[in-house]
């Protein structure tokens, strides 16, 4: 499981180990259907500006509606990906992921940034995410790297 690196209310951090190759962990951030695998169904390409959306089921108690929108905003091959990351109302946040070699393996850090710490509805959306990046994304993530 993930470990988490702050308990910043602005952010989400976290940390894991892989045991695959930085090129393999690459592919499954950036190639659209292993993404919707283990995250949601989208439309990404690996494109700095490009604009796409996750797509998933609503959340009443956070006014989400169940579209992510998204855009490319930096990309360095094997090494980072950030995106940005709003519902088009209450959210306007980034998404980081960092690659670094490890052994064997490759250590993925994810950071998702821009909670308002004093607005209620953001600090629960942030404790929802926090658990399923936590609890369940990093471990499909392993699974899908398994699968290629």
């Amino acid at each position: 499981m993930p470990e988490p690196t702050t308990q910043d209310r602005r952010a989400i951090r976290m940390d894991q180990f892989l045991a695959h190759p930085p090129a393999k962990v690459w592919r499954a951030l950036t190639e659209p259907e292993l993404v919707a695998r283990w995250l949601m169904p989208n439309d990404f390409k690996p494109e700095v500006g490009h604009r796409f959306t996750f797509t998933t089921k609503p959340v009443k108690q956070t006014d989400f509606e169940g579209v992510v929108y998204c855009q490319v905003l930096e990309l360095e091959p094997e090494k980072r990906l950030k995106i940005s990351w709003t519902d088009g109302k209450n959210a306007d946040w980034t998404v980081t992921w960092r690659l670094e070699p490890e052994g064997k393996g490759t250590r993925l850090f994810l950071d998702h940034e821009g909670f308002d710490p004093d607005d209620a509805m953001q600090q629960l959306a942030r404790k929802i995410m926090d658990a399923g990046w936590r609890s369940s994304h990093f471990a499909a993530i392993a699974e899908v790297l398994d699968t290629l």
